[in-house]
C-alpha cells in the first residue's frame, strides 16, 4: 500500500483541521500519529462505538467510544501563527529540518 515514503509531517500535540470525510470542517488535536500506514488518531474524530467485556479495570464493561484512525491526507496542519490551515515545507536549519507554514512563511516549530 504504501511506497516506502513514511514521512509525515504532522505531528502528535499538532492541531490540525479535518478536510474531507464526516467530520469535515472539525479542528482538534493530535493524539497519536502511526507512520506506517500514514494514519493518525484525531481527538474527538471518527469516534467508533465499541462494546468492552468486563475487565478488572473496568468492571462494569459496557459500550465505549474510542477514536479511530483517520488517513493523514484527508488533514491539513492548522498554523500556530496565522491560524490557518496550511500545507507544510520543510527548510533546513543548521543541519536541522524545520516545518514551515507555507501560507506565512513562519516556522511551526
Amino acid at each position: 500500500m504504501s511506497n516506502g515514503n513514511n514521512k509525515m509531517r504532522v505531528r502528535k500535540g499538532d492541531t490540525v483541521k479535518v478536510m474531507s470525510g464526516k467530520d469535515a470542517g472539525t479542528t482538534s488535536v493530535v493524539m497519536r500519529a502511526i507512520p506506517e500506514s500514514r494514519k493518525i488518531v484525531v481527538e474527538k474524530v471518527a469516534v467508533a462505538r465499541k462494546a468492552q467485556r468486563p475487565t478488572r479495570d473496568n468492571p462494569s464493561g459496557g459500550i465505549m467510544s474510542i477514536e479511530m484512525p483517520i488517513h493523514v491526507s484527508t488533514v491539513m496542519l492548522v498554523c500556530p501563527k496565522c491560524s490557518k490551515p496550511t500545507r507544510v515545507g520543510m527548510r533546513l536549519d543548521e543541519d536541522k529540518k524545520v516545518r514551515v507554514c507555507k501560507k506565512c512563511g513562519k516556522d511551526i516549530d
